[in-house]
């Protein structure tokens, strides 16, 4: 279970477990606990995000559709900060590795939620899946 722990909060097995393992044992939750709500957090992601594509073919469903499916990707990214912490996980958002993935999703989210036509709705969620499965697998070691 700590190795598990070292790999997802990002620590090497040789690092010293100083001040960074003192915070990490400071934190609110238990670890079992930011697990459980990880995949709550990103099971009712991606349930609103299969409930926003099957209101799409309601008429004018154009807008719930963008609503449920842009709360399903944020609450899916979002639910990594329970593993990792708010803050260590916009830096990582933020890498250089990540920066142009990060950067699409994000304009993708705000033209998904701006836009009332279906056919362009249908790309921007095309693009934003496209940013999103980019920016996850940036995180699997040398699959970029």
């Amino acid at each position: 279970m700590d190795k598990l722990r070292r790999v997802l909060s990002g620590r090497d097995e040789n690092e010293e477990l100083g001040l960074t393992s003192q915070v990490l044992d400071a934190s609110t939750l238990s670890y079992s606990t930011r697990v459980k709500w990880f995949v709550i957090c990103f099971a009712s992601g991606i349930l609103c995000s299969i409930l926003g594509t099957a209101l799409l073919f309601l008429p004018n469903g154009i807008k719930l559709f963008a609503a449920f499916y842009t709360l399903g990707n944020i609450a899916a990214l979002a639910s990594t900060c329970f593993l990792m912490g708010p803050l260590k996980q916009l830096k990582r958002m933020f890498e250089k590795t990540r920066l142009i993935a990060t950067i699409v999703m994000l304009v993708n989210i705000l033209l998904l939620i701006g836009w009332h036509k279906k056919v362009l709705a249908l790309i921007f969620c095309i693009l934003q899946f496209l940013a999103m499965t980019w920016y996850s697998i940036s995180y699997i070691p040398f699959a970029r």
